[in-house]
């Protein structure tokens, strides 16, 4: 039957946090990394694909260049309906890119009307009157408003999102969403009608969401946080199944690579190390000043593997994080860990990893890139968000792999994951 439904992801992370969503409510999916090269084998025996870019903090001009090549492909793949992905918090600048994106994909779509939400109330996100809420409080009072790239100081999203488009952006408030679909698209026609082509939708819990997700139904372009990929899969008959979601059985050493800052990730760095595991910390000062960071990383990890999991981390608290960018600037700190954390990666596969946990949007791009790995398989859910995921080595060989967002995941998340793997699995 070929793909139903093509997904864009603006990050790693975030694309996996889609296609777990998806394969709960029973797709089968495959997720790309990064736009096939022209002539690529297309993927098969997949109902949705999601190709996740890097394009969250890249200037808007390259994440629009992007995503049009990957909607290019998805609609040659024959994708009916687009998905256009995002972070639940909405990360982005007046600049973009959420703006600047969707209505690049709406131009090549040809349609004049798209949504907008990054509710995920799974994962304490959600939507009331327009404004964006993370877990109890209003987004611009939680650590997002400390993110060093995308800083998020106003809940209101009908003004963020205002700020980078040309089209006038409106709303479908929970009254609307909270009767039915027939009731979201009536909204739809009122907003067309009085000029807008974007409508930020309220959502305060998932039956909200699979309301919406039928009032979508045929749009040719939806963006959302990955909340939204629950009320889709119906649209085209899908239930929840197991099967979805089966892997390969695992094997080989257990590591964690971690480069989220986030208040969450944080918190998951120290219980894991007041469990008294091994555990590694890349200090991007040492880095900049030349010694062999990654080397020494790898000498520990042969000593202590065969003991696993063991975990290399370069997460800090904000105020160091403010300290190491001040001395070597925001870009060239997350460059150097993001590096570093790859190199590690590669050689910790060269060793025998092959279930490995990688927290960080931007570390996880940097090493699934490093491990020549250009899809994965994905598995069943660890935490609302975050599922195991299988990916062919270029050897032959299988590695299960997580990405995690930085603010997913509870506090034992790192000894969670393999704990699942082992139950689910094996």
């Amino acid at each position: 039957m070929g793909i139903r439904l093509g997904c864009i992801a603006d990050d790693f992370t975030g694309a996996t946090d889609l296609a777990n969503n998806l394969v709960r409510a029973g797709m089968r999916v495959v997720q790309l990394i990064d736009v096939p090269p022209a002539g690529a084998e297309r993927p098969v025996d997949a109902d949705a694909v999601v190709i996740a870019l890097k394009s969250r903090t890249v200037p808007a001009a390259d994440a629009v260049d992007a995503s049009l090549r990957a909607l290019a492909w998805l609609r040659s793949a024959g994708a009916g309906q687009i998905y256009f992905k995002y972070c639940s918090t909405f990360d982005s600048t007046p600049a973009g890119n959420i703006g600047p994106v969707t209505e690049a994909l709406m131009d090549a779509l040809g349609t004049d009307f798209t949504i907008a939400t990054p509710a995920f109330p799974d994962n304490g996100r959600t939507v009331f009157k327009g404004h964006l809420f993370v877990g109890d409080v209003l987004l611009s009072a939680s650590g997002m408003r400390h993110h060093p790239l995308t800083p998020m100081t106003d809940p209101n999203l009908v003004s963020v999102l205002g700020a980078q488009t040309t089209r006038a952006v409106g709303l479908i408030d929970h009254t609307v969403v909270g009767r039915d679909a027939t009731a979201v698209r009536a909204r739809i026609d009122e907003l067309r009608e009085q000029g807008a082509g974007i409508a930020i939708v309220d959502a305060v819990s998932n039956d909200d969401l699979v309301r919406l997700g039928a009032a979508v139904q045929g749009m040719p372009l939806v963006t959302a946080g990955s909340g939204l990929a629950i009320g889709l899969p119906a649209n085209w008959g899908f239930t929840p199944s197991h099967a979805a979601a089966q892997l390969p059985v695992p094997g080989g050493h257990r590591a964690v690579i971690s480069g989220s800052v986030s208040a969450a990730t944080n918190q998951q760095v120290q219980e894991f190390l007041r469990t008294g595991r091994p555990a590694f910390s890349v200090d991007p000062l040492r880095i900049a000043a030349g010694e062999d960071v990654s080397g020494e990383a790898l000498a520990f990890a042969g000593c202590h593997l065969a003991d696993g999991p063991v975990l290399f981390y370069s997460t800090e608290a904000p105020e160091s994080v403010r300290t190491v960018q001040t001395r070597l600037g925001a870009a060239e700190a997350g460059e150097l860990v993001e590096r570093t954390l790859a190199r590690v990666a590669e050689g910790l596969v060269e060793r025998g990893v092959r279930q490995l946990v990688v927290a960080g949007g931007e570390t996880s791009g940097a090493v699934v890139r490093a491990l020549g790995i250009t899809g994965l398989r994905i598995g069943p859910q660890i935490d609302p968000g975050v599922p195991w995921c299988a990916a062919a080595l270029p050897g032959g060989d299988t590695l299960h792999i997580t990405l995690k967002s930085g603010n997913f995941g509870g506090p034992a998340f790192f000894t969670d994951s393999f704990a699942l793997l082992d139950r689910e699995v094996s």
